[in-house]
């Protein structure tokens, strides 16, 4: 995990690069659409511009993840990242309904339609090549710093590249069987890619935010390190989440009841050193001792071995 400092750095850069990027391509596209006539490529400049709020969205959040934790606050701003992404969310699939409307409306409309122009087919391709580099771009720096909010914003990327595809195909057709209505179709189509993106990303970020793991084989990691730990038995009551792309691990562990407190305190020691191991991306680790074979009551919280 990058320093805060340098996280923040580049959370910042990278939404300033999706911010102008997004914005010649979504100025160029919703030009292009209005003046050649094509909704598709409409459609597409308007999820561009989806993609321009975002970005500014990202960079308010990362001036707001960077703050340190305060008395109100004292596991830090790590989760505005995650109501970040889920507003992000929203943002997107508001886009694909009135999408969806529109193209709805333009099936039935009764006007005359018209080819669209050429001029069409080259800001689509212009599109693709943009898209697939900003994707490309953000979803490295998102793997870099662990950011889910990147990485979410990433695969709405890697969605509008097959959404510009589907449009050049879209306007392939159109001219080739001088069906203006493939356009409307098409651009049918896109609204549903992009409805299905944003709950996509809204359901991924219910994990962070409901206090979830989104790699559920943790657990197993975590148990197999426990028992490599000399003295430490029957780790129960294991909870983990994740605040900020890093783990926050809560268990206990049984012990022989004769040892000293030192010998207890060795062992919690050794079972954290042998976590973090294990566990790529742990902030902190609560390792509860108890004696060997005491009775449990069940526990609401937390899980076993055998869960």
């Amino acid at each position: 995990m990058e320093p805060s400092d340098t996280r923040k750095k580049i959370l910042i850069r990278t939404s300033w690069i999706s911010t102008i990027g997004n914005g010649v391509l979504s100025i160029a596209k919703i030009i292009i659409g209005l003046t050649a006539g094509s909704l598709a490529v409409l459609g597409d400049g308007i999820d561009s511009a989806t993609d321009v709020f975002i970005s500014v969205v990202m960079i308010f959040t990362a001036r707001i993840v960077s703050k340190p934790p305060s008395r109100k606050y004292v596991f830090g701003y790590e989760k505005a990242e995650s109501i970040a992404t889920k507003i992000l969310s929203l943002v997107i699939f508001y886009a694909g309904v009135q999408m969806l409307v529109s193209s709805i409306e333009r099936i039935f409309s009764s006007e005359p339609r018209a080819l669209p122009g050429m001029l069409a087919l080259y800001v689509t391709v212009f599109s693709i090549l943009g898209k697939w580099a900003l994707a490309w771009y953000q979803i490295k720096q998102g793997k870099k710093i662990n950011s889910s909010m990147l990485i979410a914003n990433a695969k709405n990327m890697q969605n509008d590249v097959l959404i510009s595809v589907s449009v050049l195909v879209g306007l392939f057709f159109t001219f080739i069987l001088h069906l203006p209505i493939l356009d409307t179709i098409t651009g049918l189509v896109i609204s549903g890619f992009i409805i299905k993106t944003s709950i996509t990303i809204f359901m991924e970020s219910n994990v962070e935010l409901m206090d979830g793991v989104k790699d559920e084989s943790v657990y197993e990691k975590i148990f197999d390190a426990v028992e490599r730990v000399p003295g430490a038995h029957n780790p129960h009551r294991v909870r983990s989440r994740q605040i900020g792309g890093m783990y926050m691990i809560d268990l206990d562990v049984e012990a022989d009841g004769k040892i000293s407190l030192y010998e207890a305190h060795d062992i919690a020691h050794a079972v954290e050193r042998s976590i973090k191991e294990s566990v790529e991306n742990v902030y902190d680790i609560v390792v509860h001792i108890e004696p060997e074979g005491k009775c449990h009551e069940a526990e609401q919280f937390g899980i076993c071995k055998e869960d």
